[in-house]
């Protein structure tokens, strides 16, 4: 698993102690086994894990530097989850977690609930003369929209809008945000300890009781979302279109905020489908950090969020990407910043030599001293920005380690590619120095405790490791694995992995763009009506 970044409210004294006993050690790599060890054995002092009766995993860390709490949750879907034709589902969900719930964003929930029972029935109607091939009616398809509009105005009106997120804020909370990945989705805040029960029965019922309201306007905002990062975006498109030729079966090659096509025609009747098959309290983990002790927080914890109903544990994904046999690549031409990037399929972050592809990201890329920018930017000075790194676009399933460069002028798309495959071959060819797997090592065990900052970013960690390891510790042992990796390591990923059949690239190389057809003189003719609303 790529090294996360661990942040944590530690205090002075502890922070410049290890700082203190870091620094002084004369060898960074047998002192920082002995040192993390010792910070895993501090911090389980003030780690409680529960599992409830239901199956969701409670992790409470007591840091009572600061009257406030942090809190992270953690969903094992992610938009590799999103069911077939329903592209951007976990994405369009984490969207309507803050809509409300029963109890809140609603002035009458049981006139609610009818009126959004008549709005998905509508749509169902119109949506399934929409779909016809063939025999559509124009004239009943235009009814049906009409029908549809009127039950949305009729259930907006017991809408009380962004309510979920006042009530939070208007009682402290700050950082009120949630995050897709193509792996999970995370929700997360910082607020005032004394609202520890406010929040746990807030975030409990987000999770056991959403209501999708104001599920087609905010479909609306999802789609201009997706026309603003890809649609809009020369090197979104350039992407969208690299995963999708670099994969051919795995979720990994739809893009996280999904198809247009699919994104268009959602409903909030899949949405709930979406939340009772993987917003299941055995496929969540929650975290709280800060000044709350466990037995202060677990019986509040254990009220409000063992009350959310069980459900099956989803199934695995059974998708498994074949491998690749020949280059494949991606050729745009457009009026805009040429591009390169290339990626080769890796495994998953269970892999033994996950480490190793952190010590090649982090020589290849990291700083001013990498191996591209001393190359491709400072000495050859054909690109403004080149760099490699791991877990494209997740890391929960084989992924891609890749490669891009930013041509600067008068350089092409070409020669960046050229000059990344020379750098590359030395990792073959040549093992790197000494200094450079020391200072990789380094870098790591400094990234951490340079780190130790901040309540919400422990929580992420703690969270996380707990979700995919099944062991919140393994946040510290993976300095071990970092620890053990080789010269000789490196040299043999780097054969077995950056090959030229493994390879899939992209590109955009520059094109002027076309000039304007001049004004006819010839009256236009009036377009045609949209009637499918869409």
């Amino acid at each position: 698993m790529r090294l996360r970044i661990l942040r944590f409210i530690a205090g002075p004294a502890l922070l410049a102690g290890l700082c203190s006993t870091f620094c002084a050690v004369t060898s960074p790599v047998d002192a920082s086994a002995q040192e993390f060890a010792n910070i895993e054995k501090n911090f389980s002092q003030h780690v409680t894990v529960k599992k409830l009766r239901n199956g969701l995993t409670l992790i409470v860390c007591n840091r009572p530097e600061a009257p406030v709490f942090s809190f992270f949750t953690i969903v094992n879907a992610g938009s590799v989850q999103d069911p077939k034709g329903e592209t951007g589902l976990a994405h369009m969900f984490e969207h309507l977690a803050f809509k409300g719930t029963k109890d809140i964003g609603t002035t009458d929930y049981p006139a609610e609930k009818v009126a959004l029972a008549k709005v998905e029935q509508s749509y169902a109607a119109y949506d399934a003369e929409y779909r016809k091939r063939v025999g559509q009616d124009p004239a009943k398809l235009k009814q049906l929209k009409a029908q549809f509009d009127a039950d949305t105005a009729a259930a907006e009106k017991y809408v009380i809008p962004n309510q979920f997120t006042q009530i939070a804020q208007l009682n402290g909370a700050v950082g009120v945000n949630a995050e897709t990945s193509n792996d999970a989705t995370e929700y997360f805040w910082s607020m005032p300890a004394n609202r520890l029960q406010l929040w746990a029965y807030m975030e409990s019922d987000r999770i056991a009781n959403p209501v999708p309201r104001e599920f087609y306007k905010e479909r609306n905002v999802v789609m201009e979302e997706r026309r603003m990062r890809v649609d809009s975006s020369p090197i979104g498109y350039m992407i969208e279109q690299f995963l999708a030729t670099a994969y051919v079966a795995h979720p990994y090659r739809n893009p996280g905020v999904g198809w247009m096509s699919d994104i268009s025609q959602v409903s909030a009747t899949e949405a709930n489908a979406f939340h009772k098959k993987y917003y299941v309290p055995s496929n969540i983990v929650v975290t709280v950090v800060g000044d709350v002790t466990a037995t202060q927080a677990m019986p509040i914890l254990e009220k409000y969020f063992g009350s959310v109903p069980t459900g099956p544990q989803p199934a695995p994904l059974a998708t498994i990407e074949p491998p690749q046999e020949a280059e494949k690549s991606v050729t745009l031409k457009e009026p805009t910043q040429p591009f390169y990037v290339e990626g080769y399929h890796r495994p998953a972050y269970l892999d033994k030599d996950d480490a190793v592809y952190d010590a090649i990201s982090d020589i290849m890329s990291n700083g001013r001293t990498s191996l591209l920018y001393r190359s491709l930017v400072r000495d050859q000075k054909i690109a403004a920005e080149a760099a490699g790194f791991s877990g494209f676009p997740g890391d929960k399933y084989p992924n891609l380690f890749a490669f891009y460069a930013v041509p600067t002028p008068g350089h092409s798309p070409q020669q960046m590619r050229t000059a990344i495959h020379a750098e590359i071959d030395k990792l073959k060819t040549q093992d790197v120095t000494d200094n450079e797997l020391a200072m990789f090592k380094t870098r790591a065990r400094a990234e951490i405790l340079r780190s130790l900052d901040n309540n919400q970013g422990l929580a992420e960690e703690l969270g996380t490791y707990q979700l995919r390891y099944g062991d919140w510790r393994m946040l510290f042992q993976q300095l071990n694995k970092i620890d053990a990796v080789s010269k000789a390591d490196i040299r043999r990923v780097a054969n077995q992995v950056f090959t030229a059949k493994n390879r899939t690239y992209a590109m955009i190389e520059f094109a002027p763009p076309k000039p304007v057809k001049p004004a006819s003189d010839t009256p236009a003719q009036p377009a045609q009506a949209n009637q499918g609303g869409r």
